[in-house]
């Protein structure tokens, strides 16, 4: 199985060496220097990590047969994506991998049905679920642990607790002033 591990940024100094998103738990593991990694698109890699290191708090790699700044740059925006033994479970409890996750029930505390995960997106802040209503409609949740309650692998679901407003029309509207 394939798994997303990072994104390529962009060049950093002259010597061929790239910033990257990281998009793992695992970066010692998945972005250590040997790695052999496929890329998207394909015609980009595979690509060999040759060292990495942190600078000013950013991961930064070079990888094999990229020597300068230019052939590093034509690589910006290139997903890493490390093979990885479909039955091999995150380190943490409380981790998941996206395949995990990807097409769980998503219900409420209280039972009600509210759709399927059709996708995960990683923001900088937080990840969020991509969940599609039976209607076709498309319902984001934030996966915070105050409102994803459970995963339950076994069950295929996911427990959500939201606030009001985030799955439907019945948001409470805070205002400081006097209502006179």
């Amino acid at each position: 199985m394939q798994l997303v591990v990072a994104r390529i940024g962009r060049a950093h100094g002259i010597k061929g060496e790239v910033t990257v998103e990281v998009r793992t738990d695992e970066p010692e593991l998945r972005l250590a220097p040997g790695a052999v990694l496929a890329t998207d698109p394909a015609s980009a890699g595979p690509l060999t990590i040759e060292t990495g290191r942190v600078h000013s708090g950013r991961l930064l790699l070079r990888f094999e047969g990229v020597a300068d700044r230019t052939a590093a740059e034509a690589l910006r925006n290139t997903l890493l994506i490390a093979d990885v033994d479909p039955d091999e479970l995150p380190e943490e409890e409380d981790e998941y991998y996206d395949h995990q996750l990807i097409d769980l029930d998503v219900v409420t505390k209280d039972g009600v049905e509210v759709g399927r995960i059709t996708e995960i997106s990683h923001l900088p802040s937080q990840d969020l679920f991509i969940v599609e209503r039976e209607d076709g409609s498309e319902v984001m949740i934030p996966f915070v642990q105050e409102i994803v309650t459970e995963i339950d692998l076994e069950e295929q679901r996911a427990v959500i607790d939201p606030p009001p407003g985030l799955i439907d029309d019945q948001a409470e509207v805070a205002s400081g002033r006097d209502e006179a």
